[in-house]
């Protein structure tokens, strides 16, 4: 499969139309890769780590000609761009070394099989729907109900285990037995939801990014707030999309190892 065809397919699942004015879905650098047969590393932030990683797997005998991120490279038009900026320097090597950078974000968002439904997936939420519904068939978040139910002691170890994030912060709350049916789930920043949160009914919202007053908010509004961290959040939906393309038997498919956090908490060093 060509890398235009790839992105053609992806473009008719998540449309870049779909973004919110304040993004910059699609392209970012495209050194002219349109036409090769797609090796792809995917990744949900694009870094000077990821391009190396990169170049290294191409030095290596793989063809990495695309590098697929979750986050843009690029959000605001840059006035310049300079050797030894990060923008600079990632354009410099994506065109030396003909790989190309491919954005998908608030468009991928929404869709089935997006950050939010990979999520709900994870904690095998059933019977899901948008938190807040964008057009049919497409909405950001997503809200379901857990069979069986699980305490909330029960769901945050479930939280733990399978995302895995270095720390996990929640709604202080006097009972972790309590009986937790209904869930809602938005990857990456998610705070900014809380109140549509209230009107679905669900017990336990999880999402990233949460600030002090977001967690009073919330408990205002009788819901129990999970912040997993950012990363931890929309890492699965970059596992699942690698799966799927690999599922297209490209030349190369790869999910990034060089990914990052870009937060570090405190342990015994």
């Amino acid at each position: 499969m060509k890398v235009t065809d790839l992105i053609t397919w992806f473009e008719e699942w998540a449309n870049p139309a779909w973004q919110e004015k304040w993004d910059n879905c699609g392209w970012q650098v495209e050194p002219g890769v349109l036409h090769e047969d797609a090796g792809v590393l995917v990744c949900l932030t694009p870094t000077l780590a990821v391009m190396e990683e990169a170049i290294n797997l191409k030095k290596t005998g793989h063809p990495v000609n695309l590098i697929f991120a979750h986050h843009p490279l690029i959000f605001n038009p840059p006035k310049s761009l300079c050797t030894g900026d990060a923008i600079g320097e990632m354009a410099r090597l994506a065109f030396i070394h003909n790989i190309g950078i491919y954005s998908a974000h608030t468009n991928f968002d929404q869709v089935d099989d997006g950050t939010a439904d990979v999520l709900a997936q994870v904690l095998n939420l059933q019977s899901c729907s948008p938190i807040v519904p964008t057009q049919p068939g497409l909405g950001y978040g997503r809200v379901g109900v857990l069979q069986p139910c699980l305490s909330l002691r029960e769901l945050l170890e479930k939280i733990k285990s399978c995302l895995k994030p270095p720390n996990l912060i929640f709604s202080p709350t006097p009972d972790l037995n309590m009986s937790v049916e209904k869930v809602a789930v938005l990857g990456g920043s998610g705070a900014g939801f809380i109140q549509s949160v209230s009107k679905t009914g669900a017990t336990v919202y999880l999402t990233s990014d949460c600030k002090f007053h977001q967690f009073q908010e919330s408990r205002d509004a009788g819901i129990i707030l999970v912040d997993a961290g950012h990363y931890a959040t929309e890492r699965p939906a970059c596992e699942a999309l690698a799966a799927k393309f690999d599922s297209f038997s490209l030349d190369f498919v790869k999910l990034s190892a060089q990914d990052e956090d870009f937060r570090q908490f405190h342990s015994d060093f």
